[in-house]
């Protein structure tokens, strides 16, 4: 068997992967244990990124002609990708927050929404809450003037009250 027969599946694989991906992540992960690479893929598939080992040429081959080939000159040493298609920040966010208790992980670059991001802005992307969080906040500030109208309400409700 040649060796492009047995190296195909793996580059399709890899471009299914990134096939509609919202973020994919790149990391050195060079000096991690195997206990603390456990936690951090058992966060990561709770968070429901996809998280993969895989060389670097595969990787090469699988980026080419997408969005997410900026990711290509990364490509050196020990390299893992981290894939969401749900959350664009989630795989950055657990990431990053990982590196801060395990410094031997270092964020090399990603692609979120089709824009390439280096080291320094994929650590800026980290730092943005979940959709979840934003959503909530959202809510929570077009609540609160309806909340405090309400409150005047009903202390002029109660004032006139007492008046009367």
């Amino acid at each position: 068997m040649a060796k492009v027969e047995i190296k195909k599946p793996v580059v399709d694989e890899i471009s299914e992967l990134l096939n509609d991906a919202k973020a994919a992540v790149l990391v050195d992960y060079r000096g991690l244990t195997v206990e603390q690479d456990t936690n951090l893929r058992k966060q990561l598939r709770e968070a429901g990124v996809v998280y993969k080992v895989y060389k670097n040429t595969m990787v090469n081959f699988a980026v080419q002609g997408t969005e997410f080939e900026e990711l290509a000159k990364h490509l050196e040493g020990p390299t893992a990708l981290a894939v969401s298609k749900e959350d664009a920040s989630a795989p950055a966010r657990i990431l990053h927050n990982f590196s801060k208790d395990a410094p031997a992980l270092e964020l090399k670059a990603g692609v979120v929404e089709g824009t390439y991001y280096d080291q320094a802005g994929i650590q800026v992307i980290a730092n943005i809450p979940s959709r979840e969080v934003l959503i909530s906040k959202l809510l929570g500030s077009m609540q609160s003037p309806i909340t405090n109208f309400a409150r005047v309400i009903k202390q002029i409700a109660e004032k006139q009250e007492e008046v009367a």
